[in-house]
């Protein structure tokens, strides 16, 4: 998955994850005037909007008025990607956001520290990660899919209760 793809589902996500709406909606005039502002091309078409869908828009326009302006371009970046990816592109995304979503929330959470521990990553170390993955062979990709499915999680304290050190792993060397 490049990383304009996986940005795209973050930027997905983050959308669905806005909210939900209570069965009336919001009514244009229960918008605040900044909300209003940003969103008057969308005023003729409130009313007929589905409520849950009335709900996300006003949060995004309240989470696009409180970003500062480097936000902003990042996010308008992100969805430029987003639009410029092919329908399938985008519709493999939501289908693995979807699945994502139906994992139970220990296994979403130790995916998603995964991901931050990658992304922590020096660019190097990713790129290097990355060109690994891409020579592996289908089935090996599965398996390991498979093997970092049935992973527990990191335990933080051991069984004996007392607090375990973090293991220090040597840089590794660039070939």
């Amino acid at each position: 998955m490049t990383r304009a793809t996986r940005i795209a589902a973050l930027g997905l996500a983050l959308l669905t994850l806005a909210g939900r709406a209570d069965a009336q909606g919001i009514a244009w005039d229960e918008l605040s005037d900044a909300q209003r502002r940003l969103l008057a091309p969308q005023q003729e078409q409130w009313d007929r909007l589905d409520p849950e869908r009335q709900e996300r828009i006003a949060r995004g326009a309240e989470r696009w008025l409180e970003m500062a302006p480097e936000e902003r371009q990042r996010a308008r970046e992100r969805f430029r990607r987003w639009q410029a990816l092919p329908e399938d592109q985008r519709a493999a995304i939501r289908e693995r956001y979807a699945e994502l979503r139906r994992l139970p929330p220990a296994e979403r959470q130790r995916l998603l520290e995964t991901y931050r521990r990658y992304r922590a990553l020096p660019p190097e170390r990713r790129l290097e990660l990355r060109e690994r993955f891409r020579e592996l062979t289908p089935e090996q990709r599965r398996a390991l899919r498979q093997r970092a499915v049935r992973r527990p999680l990191p335990r933080a304290v051991p069984r004996s209760g007392t607090p375990q050190r973090p293991q220090q792993r040597a840089p590794r060397r660039a070939r």
